[in-house]
């Protein structure tokens, strides 16, 4: 039997956050299974692809937004607050959308190290470092996420080297529970968004990656690979894949109540009462007539009628 057959097979039974089909211990239909809830386009390994169309409706959307939609739904678990960032001083800037790509690192053992630097030999991964290993897979729209446990010191899963490379493949940002280095020097590249724990001149040391597009754990929160990363001046927001779309349209749907609300209070032809309180027929048709007129797909459903 071939030694990356016995490998994989030692390892079946482990748990998937260990485990990945870069390094023979996570098969693309593991992926799929675990993602069995979007039903649409896929990477070829197995990865969700939301489209790019709703990725743009996305960026519209607030964390607030966002959370109320995946909360009602039962998706409790969704935020997390508390970064530390880089290039995103602007709150009322373009909000960080992208497909997650995640990976997950664990302090360095001696004999697990060995088996996944045997295994990036034998699939051909370019340079010593494990991180280069993620990066090298990314594409556009992609955001990298990495479970790092936290770890500061020695815990910097970039610099400016490789965020240069990250932005380039990508055109979009980084989540990294853990650490970056050369605050500098990554601050020049203009757009790269990064969400961090904390800021260290150290290099990546004593720790190995378990697995790359695999579920992780980014402090509350449970990540697969394919959710949709949505950025806000309060935190992030991790969206399922097969959600996306109705966040999106639950969020523009909201925005436009609020605008043409304001539009009728100004005109007063309505009371903050009448806005506030439930929407009588009337006053649907009139809102979904002004949301065809701003080109929005998105309508109100008339009232039940109790029988």
């Amino acid at each position: 039997m071939k030694r990356s057959v016995i490998i994989a097979a030692v390892f079946a039974a482990a748990c998937f956050t260990t485990a990945t089909a870069q390094l023979g211990m996570f098969t693309n239909e593991q992926r799929i299974d675990i993602t069995r809830a979007w039903k649409g386009e896929r990477f070829p390994d197995g990865r969700p692809m939301v489209s790019d169309a709703v990725l743009d409706r996305l960026k519209l959307t607030t964390a607030e937004e966002a959370w109320g939609t995946l909360r009602r739904l039962g998706y409790n678990n969704q935020f997390e607050a508390g970064w530390k960032t880089i290039n995103v001083n602007d709150p009322m800037g373009d909000r960080m959308v992208g497909r997650v790509v995640t990976a997950v690192f664990m302090p360095k053992r001696a004999d697990m190290e060995a088996v996944i630097n045997d295994h990036g030999k034998l699939e051909k991964r370019v340079g010593r470092g494990q991180n280069s290993w993620v990066i090298d897979t990314l594409v556009k729209r992609d955001v990298m996420v990495v479970d790092l446990f936290g770890k500061i010191k020695d815990g910097t899963i970039i610099g400016d080297n490789l965020g240069t490379s990250i932005f380039t493949k990508t055109g979009n940002g980084l989540v990294v529970d853990g650490a970056i280095r050369d605050f500098s020097g990554i601050s020049e590249i203009k757009g790269f968004k990064v969400y961090c724990r904390g800021y260290d001149p150290s290099a990546i040391a004593e720790v190995t990656l378990m697995g790359m597009n695999v579920p992780i754990r980014i402090g509350h929160v449970t990540v697969l690979p394919g959710d949709i990363v949505l950025s806000d001046p309060e935190g992030l927001v991790f969206i399922p894949a097969h959600l996306a779309e109705q966040v999106a349209d639950e969020s523009e749907l909201t925005r436009l109540r609020d605008e043409w609300g304001h539009q009728m209070l100004r005109e007063q032809k309505y009371t903050p009462g009448q806005i506030d309180a439930g929407w009588t027929p009337a006053m649907i048709d009139e809102f979904n007539k002004f949301a065809e007129s701003k080109g929005a797909k998105v309508r109100m459903n008339p009232p039940r009628r109790n029988n």
